[in-house]
């Protein structure tokens, strides 16, 4: 058995984070003055935006979400401005709502199949494997070489505990405060897909436990699927690196991604993993 996980909680700070993002401008209504004790939205501006009673939308923020109709969920994202990973985000702690996990709990540890290993090591770029706790289960030479320092660790390399516990990452993230960021808001959404994941449960409390970044973020209540963009790394190789990352479903291994870096054709950037590609087959 688990500990309980309060949903109530998780739905009520969601909410009145996200409610204190959105401005009365932003949200395209009249602004008559006056002091406001918290920023953002007041709950009945929120419950006017959604069509929904005062009652109601008070009901929702204290945590009781549960039987929301989709309707009224689709409402209230409009109303908050969500994204889409937040959207998705609120839709999973309704439909997960209560959660009280008895019993065994999934564990999401997977070991690629040798055909994807083999995709990978056909790659030309680096390429790592990811699950939904971040850890880095397969990856090609390249893919070792770029995230060699996550990978000289003791058992399982895992993104989220370099970033949060090891004192080399932020010389490595050329933007250290946005890969918290980013990663703790990872986390959270993979948290409300699937709150029977032990592993992902254990890595949240590990984290919460031993790094204060991570708290601080975790506290934001932030969402984000992050399929897309750009790091820069300062590769302790090959110097300052900026690369394009792209995120790919595993087809047949829910819960997998294989992600690839790239760089533009021509830059320096491209010489310097020419240059990774040397030294990770030297």
């Amino acid at each position: 058995m688990i500990a309980l996980m309060s949903t109530k909680d998780e739905v009520r700070e969601f909410l009145i984070s996200r409610r204190a993002r959105v401005t009365v401008a932003q949200a395209g209504l009249p602004d008559f003055g006056g002091d406001r004790r918290v920023p953002g939205l007041r709950r009945e501006e929120v419950a006017m935006l959604a069509g929904v009673s005062l009652d109601y939308y008070n009901r929702l923020e204290r945590g009781n979400i549960h039987g929301a109709s989709e309707s009224v969920l689709n409402a209230i994202a409009r109303a908050l401005q969500l994204d889409d990973a937040e959207r998705e985000h609120l839709f999973h702690l309704a439909q997960g709502a209560p959660r009280q996990v008895d019993g065994p709990a999934r564990s999401s540890e997977v070991i690629v199949r040798s055909s994807v290993q083999r995709v990978l090591d056909n790659m030309a770029v680096p390429a790592v494997v990811t699950n939904a706790q971040q850890d880095m289960i397969a990856a090609n030479d390249l893919g070792r070489a770029l995230y060699s320092q996550h990978f000289d660790v003791p058992g399982q390399a895992n993104m989220a505990r370099f970033i949060f516990l090891d004192s080399r990452a932020p010389d490595f993230y050329e933007d250290w405060p946005l890969a918290r960021q980013m990663n703790a808001a990872m986390l959270r959404l993979e948290a409300g897909r699937d709150p029977l994941n032990q592993q992902l449960t254990a890595l949240i409390g590990e984290l919460s436990t031993r790094s204060p970044h991570f708290r601080t973020e975790w506290a934001r209540h932030d969402v984000h699927e992050h399929r897309t963009g750009q790091k820069t790394f300062n590769h302790p190789e090959v110097g300052t690196v900026l690369l394009t990352f792209d995120a790919f479903d595993l087809p047949g291994e829910p819960g997998l991604s294989i992600v690839t870096y790239s760089a533009e054709p021509g830059t320096s950037d491209a010489d310097r993993i020419a240059l990774l590609a040397s030294w990770a087959a030297s």
